[in-house]
């Protein structure tokens, strides 16, 4: 059986069956996923129930996965996957739940905020993969917002205003929005800002999107609060219910998105319950502008 693509959106967003990921892909089936990933930005699978291995496995036809060192303020000896994988579950090393006064669950809160994955490297992530391996009985949508539509449906002085325009990103800025201010100096140092560009070109298909996310803060050279508001102003524009697609998860959904044309949230869930969500991340191959202004 073939590959198969379903719009789900109307901008945006593939349903995607034919294909069991936990198997080997053929070349031809890794070019038929990547060319969606590059039509549709995101991509869901049903009943795709994975181990580590195997998500890790899969996740390699797209690219090198990224290190995620830099990216939480987990302490080694907390973690509970393997390198490689990235833990966006409410869970301790131990399975349960976190506690609410955690230090490692505050600082993941800042995941439902909008944002793209990794946009505080200085080159930001590529395709993000998410495994459901729990699901939360209530709560914990994943919301996704079309940077391209988003784009497009810009007036033609606002486009020509934030062309050039780059911005400083960090996760001091997306955690500091929810009151998270307390960091020490190492992590100070593993989230220094770096610029990313507002408007990116996609390499493969040549559309102009927006380059939001909670974690951008600046934009040097226009005052603090200036910067701020036209940020806040796109994102409010960016994240209209139009541009948005809600996926509720099932048990072994499975959800590509390529962070270069989409932004993301998780929605609030009932944190006593565990949710275990897994994401391998693929590497970005190149920065979207230099970084000496943010040295």
């Amino acid at each position: 059986m073939a590959v198969a693509i379903r719009q789900i959106h109307p901008y945006f967003v593939g349903e995607v069956s034919g294909v069991d990921i936990s198997k080997p892909l053929t070349r031809e089936e890794a070019a038929d996923l990547d060319a969606g990933i590059n039509k549709y930005a995101v991509l869901v699978f049903h009943d795709q129930k994975l181990t580590d291995e195997q998500q890790m496995a899969f996740t390699r036809n797209f690219g090198a996965i990224e290190d995620a060192r830099g990216g939480n303020v987990t302490k080694p000896q907390d973690k509970r996957l393997a390198t490689g994988m990235n833990d966006v579950s409410n869970l301790a090393r131990d399975g349960t739940p976190l506690a609410r006064d955690s230090r490692q669950r505050l600082f993941n809160l800042g995941n439902m905020l909008w944002h793209s994955d990794s946009s505080f490297r200085a080159i930001p992530a590529k395709y993000s993969l998410l495994s459901a391996r729990i699901v939360n009985a209530k709560g914990g949508n994943t919301e996704f917002a079309d940077m391209r539509a988003a784009y497009d449906a810009l007036d033609d002085e606002t486009k020509a205003e934030i062309e050039d325009l780059v911005c400083e990103h960090s996760l001091m800025y997306s955690r500091g929005s929810l009151g998270f201010l307390d960091y020490s100096d190492e992590e100070k140092a593993l989230f220094k800002p770096v610029l990313q560009r507002l408007v990116r070109r996609h390499p493969a298909t040549g559309r102009k999107s927006l380059y939001l996310s909670s974690h951008a803060g600046a934009i040097p050279g226009i005052p603090m609060p200036e910067a701020r508001l036209i940020l806040r102003d796109l994102n409010e524009h960016a994240t209209q219910p139009r541009f948005v697609y809600v996926h509720r998860w099932r048990l072994h959904d499975f959800v590509i998105w390529d962070n270069r044309q989409t932004m993301h949230r998780v929605r609030r869930y009932d944190d006593a319950q565990p949710r275990d969500m897994r994401r391998t991340t693929v590497a970005g191959e190149a920065p979207t502008v230099a970084q000496v202004a943010a040295e």
